[in-house]
């Protein structure tokens, strides 16, 4: 007996018109750390660690705590990290959202403070491109734990990490030394990036009052939009950093305050210098609107000028080009060049005159 394969209905072989749901796969979340340590004393343990066994590592220590820093983990890894270090779920939320305003609070024992990181592009000084890059760092502290979020790829923190490891006696002062070294290194770099662009400013108001410059209009609004943009990056930190350094009551040490305060200060200072900046380039735009109106006037004056000069051989030929009988010079020999030399003799005339007046 033979037997006949079975063939697949047709409709199978078609496919079928329904698309088929997405399944999400979730990501580990050690995907997205990209360094968990535990310090002992101000020193780091040896060895990797899961941010489970590393919080549970620092918790059979007597002064030890966990540092995890991620970089723009999504809703499930966040949400892991949340139920590991015991985060509350509205912080939680303002850890996966982006283009926050800085800003500080406190959930029971555990702080979240909101930074916004900014880094210069460098361009052309006549360009009309992007200046200021901005990011975000949302940092959470407890009485054992540090959990730093970053998002944006030039908000690295591996430097502030190193620096604070070769430094004991500072790390020994537990999770407030993270949180004032790592707004300590914010700030730092709006003082970078605001001598940058002062520089631009600098450069763009030598230029504007250079004759003949490519600073256009366009280039000073595109800068003065970036500065706005930096201006709210750095201004909203204002706040945070002075409950920070004056506020007894947060979980934060009394000698970390006192560094907070120096932080504070360079704040204060680099968010005025930003104001300036402001009313510097308001004064360029002023000043390039004005170079523009000026020039279309000497330009006006030039075309005037060439407009008299030629209006003086067109009126002497619309004269004799009425086709009169009897009109003087008509049938003179000497007629023809006559009028030319009149024509170039009123021409010269009023062309050193304009010359002389600077209208040409």
């Amino acid at each position: 007996m033979v037997k006949v394969p079975s063939f697949s209905p047709l409709s199978s072989l078609r496919g079928s018109s329904r698309t088929p749901a997405q399944r999400f796969i979730p990501v580990p979340t050690a995907q997205a750390i990209v360094d968990c340590a535990v310090y002992v004393d101000g020193k780091r343990l040896p060895g990797r660690f899961t941010h489970q066994a590393a919080l549970a590592r620092a918790r059979e220590e007597r002064n030890g705590f966990v540092w995890v820093g991620l970089h723009d983990p999504d809703q499930t890894q966040m949400n892991d990290i949340a139920e590991t270090f015991g985060l509350h779920q509205l912080a939680t939320e303002h850890a996966l959202q982006r283009h926050q305003r800085p800003k500080l609070e406190r959930y029971d024992d555990s702080l979240l403070l909101v930074l916004r990181t900014v880094s210069y592009v460098e361009h052309e000084i006549d360009s009309v491109s992007e200046i200021v890059e901005t990011g975000e760092i949302i940092v959470f502290t407890g009485p054992d734990f540090v959990v730093a979020v970053r998002h944006g790829e030039h908000s690295g923190l591996a430097e502030v990490r190193k620096a604070l490891e070769e430094d004991p006696a500072q790390l020994a002062l537990g999770p407030g030394a993270v949180l004032h070294a790592i707004a300590d290194r914010v700030v730092d770099s709006y003082i970078e990036v605001a001598q940058s662009v002062e520089n631009d400013i600098d450069e763009m108001e030598e230029e504007i009052f250079t004759p003949r410059s490519k600073v256009t209009v366009e280039s000073i609004y595109q800068l003065k939009r970036e500065v706005v943009e930096l201006r709210r990056a750095v201004n909203p930190l204002g706040a945070p950093l002075e409950l920070l350094s004056h506020k007894p009551d947060l979980p934060v040490p009394k000698e970390v305050r006192r560094y907070l305060r120096d932080v504070a200060e360079h704040h204060a200072a680099v968010a005025e210098r930003i104001n300036d900046f402001d009313e510097a380039l308001s004064a360029l735009i002023s000043a390039a609107l004005a170079r523009i109106g000026v020039q279309q006037n000497t330009d006006m004056r030039k075309i005037s000028a060439w407009v008299a000069i030629a209006a003086v051989p067109t009126m002497i030929a619309g004269i004799y080009g009425m086709n009169f009988d009897h009109m003087p010079e008509l049938h003179q020999v000497w007629g023809y060049p006559m009028v030319w030399v009149l024509i170039l003799a009123i021409c010269t005339g009023l062309f050193f005159t304009f010359r002389r007046n600077k209208w040409l």
